[in-house]
């Protein structure tokens, strides 16, 4: 009898939820706000395909006249165009799976690993990951140049290379941080978990 009281109050709650207020359902609704930002980054990633294209045209177009250390710095730079767009996808997918709705790829061959597990958490360190390497590929560049430093054949300084090497740096640390108050924070969580 006692399981027989308890099931229609658990369905009375589910209608409840189902029939949200205006407020809520407006508060709710306004994710939907983001997809525009999210085509914007598509779009955005096309303009980097494009990018890549180009550089590697030229690249192919002028080969013969293109040093080994030129060649090198334009492959880091194709690398970081690379890099460039993986940040971009794990931004569009991540974050509109996060945010937004979900995408329904469950079991589909081509579901990215690390979607299976997404949230705003693992986003973050994600994403701080992905920007230590696009930094860590700019800093490459520039110490491969940086051995033309007081000549006219470079754009670089000192100065320019030592706020790089601290820009980088402040990345890692950044990342360090943001990794750590997650882990003191799902610490914290299990805790109270257990507790309960």
């Amino acid at each position: 009898m006692n399981i027989q009281t308890e099931v229609p109050r658990a369905s009375s709650r589910l209608d409840s939820g189902r029939r949200l207020g205006l407020l809520p359902r407006l508060i709710f609704g306004s994710r939907w706000l983001q997809l525009p930002l999210y085509v914007g980054l598509i779009g955005a990633q096309a303009l980097y395909v494009l990018l890549f294209v180009k550089e590697l045209w030229h690249l192919a177009a002028n080969w013969q006249d293109v040093t080994e250390q030129q060649l090198m710095l334009a492959v880091l730079g194709l690398i970081d165009v690379v890099m460039i767009s993986n940040l971009l996808v794990m931004v569009i997918v991540g974050g509109y799976e996060t945010f937004v709705s979900r995408l329904n790829l469950r079991g589909h061959p081509d579901e990215p690993e690390w979607l299976s597990h997404v949230n705003a958490s693992v986003l973050k360190i994600k994403l701080a990951m992905a920007i230590i390497g696009i930094s860590s590929i700019s800093l490459l560049r520039t110490f491969i140049e940086a051995s033309n430093l007081g000549s006219d054949r470079t754009a670089y300084t000192e100065t320019g290379v030592m706020w790089q090497v601290l820009i980088h740096i402040t990345f890692i640390a950044s990342a360090v941080g943001i990794a750590w108050v997650d882990r003191l924070s799902e610490t914290a969580h299990r805790k109270d978990a257990s507790h309960a």
